[in-house]
């Protein structure tokens, strides 16, 4: 039987995962299907049975039970549990497998987009300390960035996540942030700040160092206010699509067997469907 595979959350209908699911089966002309399921938070439990059951091979979790369905599974990653959320789901051997590919998602992009950037970057600067912002500081540090510095509107939750992964990560002071500008060779917005229909992330860039890499993983606009700004003070812009697109990839790979390759034909996909909505 071809597998069928889902994205879960509540609500769903934004969700463009079916887009490149889809696009990924049609070209290695693979059968199997991938659907958006709208769950709400009390019928996790019994969406989890039918996955357990064998109606799908796996899925894709999303807002809001990247954190509740850690409950519900037999085995999490290691990513998953440093991360405390996981967004891929699989059946293996009858038993439910969950993983945060988030984390290899945000990598790999910022591999494709600035090969050997390693080799330049002593000190991140990481804007927020959310979820987001704990998935990209677990792989910054698993990279070996010597320096990761967390700055965020609430510092309680700042000094939080540090402590949870502890060094090399540090806690900023906020205000300071646009100081702090000048001493990072990349700089990570893990804030919804400067997304579609949210204030702007203000931040003072005037201490920018020409070369500097300034990711932004708000990827609606597809180039923001931030990367616009950091390209014109000679930075180098990664921009939030890209980790969208990559972090698809080991889930289709655990599904369907074909690990798939991010090409700018799937990209002109889906930025054509993000500039339509």
């Amino acid at each position: 039987m071809a597998p069928r595979c889902f994205v879960i959350g509540h609500p769903i209908a934004h969700s463009r995962s079916p887009l490149i699911h889809g696009e990924w089966l049609r070209e290695h002309r693979l059968p199997g299907a991938y659907e958006r399921i709208d769950v709400a938070p009390a019928d996790l439990p019994a969406f989890i049975a039918r996955l357990r059951a064998g109606e799908f091979a796996g899925g894709n979790v999303t807002v809001p039970h990247k954190e509740a369905v850690m409950a519900l599974v037999d085995e999490v990653s290691a990513a998953g549990r440093a991360v405390g959320a996981v967004n891929t789901l699989w059946r293996e051997n009858d038993r439910i497998i969950a993983d945060n590919s988030d984390v290899p998602g945000f990598l790999a992009h910022l591999d494709a987009s600035v090969p050997g950037w390693q080799g330049k970057v002593d000190t991140a600067l990481v804007l927020g300390a959310g979820g987001a912002a704990r998935g990209i500081c677990y792989g910054l540090k698993a990279r070996g960035v010597a320096r990761i510095l967390v700055v965020n509107r609430s510092p309680e939750r700042a000094t939080e996540l540090v402590a949870s992964l502890g060094h090399p990560l540090e806690a900023g002071d906020w205000a300071r942030r646009g100081d702090l500008v000048g001493v990072a060779d990349l700089i990570v917005n893990t804030t919804a700040l400067g997304m579609h229909a949210k204030p702007p992330l203000d931040i003072d860039l005037t201490a920018l160092r020409p070369g500097t890499i300034v990711d932004d993983i708000v990827y609606v606009p597809l180039k923001t206010a931030l990367l616009a700004e950091a390209e014109q003070r000679g930075g180098v812009p990664v921009d939030g699509l890209g980790m969208l697109l990559h972090q698809a990839v080991p889930g289709f790979a655990r599904w369907f067997g074909v690990t798939p390759q991010v090409t700018p034909a799937l990209r002109a996909l889906i930025e054509a469907d993000i500039l339509k909505s």
